[in-house]
């Protein structure tokens, strides 16, 4: 069996999408992102949500016509051919691969500070078992993820504002930082690709996905905007640029202890969703070749890509060991961008009408300028990798072509 089931609805898809973004984005971006764009940080959220929100309207109307396993790998294969396809899967499952390390380690080092290392290959091995029974699982576990995080964030907004010495915002205006922290903020938003991954779980793709995908956006936009200016207004831009924890540093003492169980909860929830995502992109990529056909399988019973999903999940357990959280949101972040500006291109060879062109033409610039205006050393090594990928993909078809 290599087909998936249609079982997820629009609820389901909002909840996979919050899941993802709210683990991502709250926990591990703010810190670095201030440390880019300083108190301009709201304008750095402001120029990452803009530009997810075109990728975001792409990628849905891409996912509504080809509803199948796989996001802009599919997409950019149909629309622009098998190697700007190919490129973009790569990009997203290398780079998601390193996202899933960032939120182990999160979790951890939150929930198990003097044993991080440890306690986040066990989270890894933990939720890639819970994937195994089922996508239906994995949904109800992220519902109930989403809800403790909301109701973690709501309190330390509420505290962080109430005891607010000054406003901490505006300063010298830096245009690279803001940019910087754009990009960095962007790792926060690229959740909600998970829902056009599960393009092939979705009922009703066409009407679904797009709502699903706008609706678990604003959510988040309104999240983001709330905990920046509350994070700002309690520690000021230098204070949060320092901080690898700034929610449990902007709360009272008494709030601290719940908020680092929110911060492993959200994390838990966001790794939960992106091992989902990557796993279904190897998936697709398995199919066609590029990754050993082996991982092609679906059980027949639980209806998952259960190979695919150990591969996944194995690889991360792997990668906690030795990665660093700041220089993994980093290099996620630029491989991201780069499958996202796939994705505008593939809409941009399908848009009918001047809006919508327009639309996706500024999706692909944007990507492409935050991609490239990151810290250095993210964008040698993103490019060092999909070099990489560029190499094996021309191998692959090489071989393919030999009689």
């Amino acid at each position: 069996m290599t087909e998936l089931r249609r079982r997820l609805d629009t609820r389901d898809a909002v909840v996979v999408g919050l899941g993802a973004m709210l683990g991502a984005g709250v926990f591990a971006s703010f810190g670095p992102a201030a440390r880019a764009a300083g108190g301009w940080l709201p304008l750095s959220l402001a120029l990452a949500a803009a530009v997810a929100y075109g990728n975001a309207m792409s990628s849905a109307r891409l996912a509504a016509r080809y509803p199948a396993s796989g996001g802009t790998y599919v997409y950019g294969r149909e629309r622009l051919g098998p190697f700007w396809g190919y490129l973009a899967g790569w990009m997203f499952v290398v780079g998601k691969t390193a996202s899933c390390a960032a939120m182990a380690l999160t979790f951890a080092a939150y929930a198990a500070p003097g044993f991080a290392r440890p306690a986040a290959v066990a989270a890894v091995l933990a939720l890639t078992a819970l994937n195994l029974f089922g996508v239906q699982r994995s949904v109800q576990a992220t519902r109930l993820i989403v809800a403790v995080v909301l109701v973690v964030l709501a309190a330390v907004v509420t505290t962080a504002f109430a005891g607010a010495p000054s406003p901490g915002l505006g300063g010298a205006l830096h245009p690279l930082g803001v940019l910087q922290g754009a990009g960095l903020l962007f790792f926060a938003f690229a959740g909600y690709a998970r829902i056009a991954t599960l393009g092939e779980e979705v009922r009703d793709p066409a009407r679904t996905i797009p709502r699903a995908v706008t609706i678990s956006l604003a959510v988040t936009l309104i999240v983001y905007t709330l905990v920046a200016f509350a994070l700002l207004a309690a520690l000021g831009p230098e204070r949060l640029a320092a901080s690898v924890s700034p929610l449990a540093e902007a709360t009272p003492g008494w709030l601290a202890p719940a908020v680092r169980v929110g911060a492993a909860v959200a994390a838990l929830g966001a790794l939960l969703a992106l091992i989902l995502g990557v796993s279904r992109t190897g998936l697709a990529m398995a199919r066609d070749g590029f990754l050993p056909r082996a991982l092609a399988v679906v059980d027949a019973r639980s209806a998952v890509p259960r190979r695919a999903e150990l591969a996944v999940g194995l690889v991360v357990a792997a990668l906690v060991a030795t990665v660093d959280l700041r220089g993994a949101i980093g290099f996620s972040s630029f491989g991201v961008l780069l499958y996202y500006a796939i994705a505008n291109a593939a809409w941009l060879s399908l848009a009918a009408g001047p809006a919508r062109r327009a639309g996706a033409v500024a999706g692909l610039a944007g990507c492409l300028l935050l991609a490239f205006t990151l810290p250095w050393r993210s964008i040698g090594v993103g490019l060092a990798v999909a070099a990489a990928g560029a190499l094996w993909y021309f191998y692959v078809a090489r071989r393919a072509r030999r009689p």
